[in-house]
């Protein structure tokens, strides 16, 4: 819901980070591979107890998971494939932080395992209807490469979920299912478009 706002904030407070990139060289898709690693590192800091540390990284990540669609649109370099390799890596580092959250409180289990299971629904029932509605010719605010229908969680409010996950970590029997129910609501809310907007299939 808020990646919308801080995709079209962003370009004006990237452009010296943006021109870095193209000076050394490094082509977008490596920027989507590098922010994937400081996500694995995320993940890998959450199992071993480090949560400053994990939060400060995963918010790094995100920044290159940014970076890499304006650096292309910026220098021209984008492409279908460099947009379907993000969507793929981001889904890879979300479900790899709620991994490693399931090792450092495997006492949650539940709450992981239905997470992992709301991921699925989520990203799979964006990318659906993102696609019909394309074909339908409904407008696409969002810049992205892949048309991704909106909804209530996104990238953004995952990563405000992990750092209140890992900030208060004592109150996660409450957090998770307050996030679970998030997730829910996504799911339930673009099942509740797509019948208003797939109309040929009323």
């Amino acid at each position: 819901m808020i990646d919308n706002h801080f995709r079209a904030l962003l370009p004006q407070y990237t452009k010296s980070s943006v021109k870095l990139l193209a000076g050394l060289g490094v082509s977008p898709n490596q920027v989507t591979l590098l922010g994937l690693g400081i996500g694995l590192l995320a993940a890998l800091a959450v199992a071993s107890g480090l949560f400053v540390l994990a939060i400060a990284l995963w918010w790094f990540s995100r920044l290159f998971d940014a970076l890499d669609g304006i650096y292309a649109r910026a220098y021209n370099k984008t492409s279908n494939f460099g947009a379907f390799l993000d969507i793929q890596l981001d889904m890879l580092a979300y479900s790899v932080m709620v991994i490693g959250l399931y090792w450092q409180f495997p006492e949650y289990s539940l709450q992981w395992l239905i997470m992992l299971l709301c991921y699925v629904l989520c990203i799979s029932g964006a990318l659906g209807l993102g696609s019909f509605e394309k074909t339908q010719g409904i407008d696409d605010t969002s810049g992205r490469g892949l048309r991704i229908a909106t909804g209530l969680a996104e990238g953004g409010e995952t990563g405000i979920a992990y750092t209140v996950f890992l900030f208060f970590p004592e109150a996660i029997s409450v957090t998770s299912w307050i996030w679970i129910s998030i997730l829910v609501i996504t799911i339930l809310s673009r099942i509740a478009l797509a019948k208003s907007e797939l109309r040929e299939s009323q």
